[in-house]
């Protein structure tokens, strides 16, 4: 094995289980090559607490080089497989064009903003996969508060303290509880100052979806205690609703209502790395089919897992597992120990889950969670959310400890950098965890 490659593509969380797993068991019996566009592993689920301004980006971005020790990182973005000829295509950051062998080849490429084909959407939502979208966000939500303060117009004022997020499922509801508490706090600070934010001008959040309840994919007892805590926070949630034109100065929905907006957030959901459609091989829903080994039907060296892989789920014949960070750590290991087995160092074994709860954070003390079925809700909940977020990250655990102490005691800090603009999120991307760094307006289709 001292001769062979391992190359995975993608450090989400089930790439950067995959590395860990191997380089833990395998003790540097082969080369396991990391390739991935950032250094870092980015903790998803705590990203809305870095937009509304509780955690800092660092604390959600953990080092691969720093936590993975005997795995070679490569920076780059692979675009093309060669099956036939065992290799990868890759673009590093200085935009050269590389190739890499591999005897083992492991697709976790994960998933990007979902589209849909509603006018205007495309040039006017912002979406939140990836830490410049959520660093986008901070700016924008402070920038417009800000704004909102010197506005005369009392129409343009409460279009700017107004913010539509699109999709009330987990990611969604996260931002709006927090991006709510978020506002609030900046409109607090700024209603001290001289000619500061005026009384009729208060934040406003809108949250909606096309499905009959929020989190529409969860428990409905969790779903419940969600719809309870943001509507006693002031978000107003709108259910069996959706988005028929987003424009520069607001929303349309179905409705038939219009919302002047200058924030509209897109969390509808999401899709599959395009990768996947680019290797010519069956999919499901865009998802790369593998087999219950995570291995890809006729390539017994190239494995697949996490939200770019439609893995069968055992527990429920005929479907597939979710696409979720629960789903894609337990696949990562499994895909580890198979590729492994690949080697002849132990038994291949099947990917067959046993559904843990889910935990969702309300911001504040508010949460709600059902670990093993068992549902609770307001600060205990909390407590066992950030408990679990703790457990599942693979670093920075004092230093996310040490922010959430700091948020109990003092105020949102409500600075903006302005370092990111519109046209650097483009929602229509392959790439959300990489910021537009060059070109413009002008040179972008798909940027405001």
């Amino acid at each position: 094995m001292s001769r062979s490659r391992i190359v995975i593509v993608g450090a989400g969380f089930a790439g950067y289980q995959t590395a860990r797993t191997l380089s833990r068991k395998l003790r540097g019996a082969a080369e396991i090559v990391l390739v991935n566009p950032n250094d870092y592993f980015l903790y998803l689920p705590l990203l809305p607490e870095v937009s509304a301004g509780v955690l800092e980006p660092r604390r959600v971005s953990v080092s691969l080089a720093g936590t993975l020790p005997k795995v070679r990182l490569v920076l780059g973005e692979v675009h093309s497989v060669d099956l036939d000829g065992r290799s990868v295509a890759y673009t590093d950051p200085d935009g050269r064009e590389r190739q890499m062998a591999y005897d083992r080849l492991v697709l976790t490429v994960g998933s990007v903003n979902k589209l849909l084909p509603i006018p205007g959407v495309a040039e006017h939502a912002r979406g939140f996969r990836g830490m410049p979208e959520a660093l986008f966000l901070r700016d924008h939500i402070s920038r417009e508060i800000a704004l909102a303060t010197e506005e005369e117009d009392p129409r343009e004022r409460q279009a700017r303290c107004t913010f539509v997020v699109v999709g009330a499922g987990y990611t969604g509801t996260e931002v709006a509880a927090h991006g709510k508490m978020f506002t609030d706090s900046l409109a607090r600070q700024h209603a001290r100052g001289v000619g500061g934010l005026r009384a009729d001008a208060r934040p406003r959040w809108i949250l909606m979806d096309i499905a009959d309840r929020v989190l529409p994919g969860l428990d409905e007892k969790l779903a419940r205690t969600a719809h309870r805590v943001l509507v006693k926070r002031g978000v107003d949630v709108r259910t069996n609703t959706s988005v028929k034109e987003a424009t520069e100065d607001g929303v349309l929905l179905n409705t038939g209502e219009f919302i002047p907006t200058r924030s509209l957030i897109w969390c509808v959901g999401v899709r599959p790395d395009p990768l996947v459609q680019n290797l010519g091989l069956p999919t499901e829903r865009g998802r790369l089919l593998v087999d219950e080994y995570l291995n890809v039907p006729g390539h017994p060296d190239v494995f697949a897992c996490g939200d770019a892989a439609a893995v069968p789920d055992l527990t429920k014949p005929g479907q597939y597992t979710a696409m979720t960070a629960q789903h894609a750590h337990r696949q990562g290991k499994t895909a580890a120990n198979n590729v492994m087995a690949s080697y002849g160092i132990g038994t291949r074994r099947p990917y067959k889950h046993s559904d843990l709860g889910f935990v969702v954070d309300l911001g504040g003390l508010q949460a709600a969670a059902n670990p093993f079925g068992i549902q609770l809700a307001g600060p205990v909940a909390n407590l066992v959310t950030r408990g679990y977020h703790l457990a599942a990250m693979p670093g920075n655990r004092v230093r996310v400890l040490a922010d959430w102490a700091l948020d109990a005691v003092l105020r949102r800090q409500a600075v903006q950098f302005g370092v990111l603009h519109p046209w650097s999120v483009p929602l229509d991307t392959s790439s959300p965890e990489k910021a537009r760094l060059h070109g413009g307006p002008e040179s972008s289709p798909s940027a405001a």
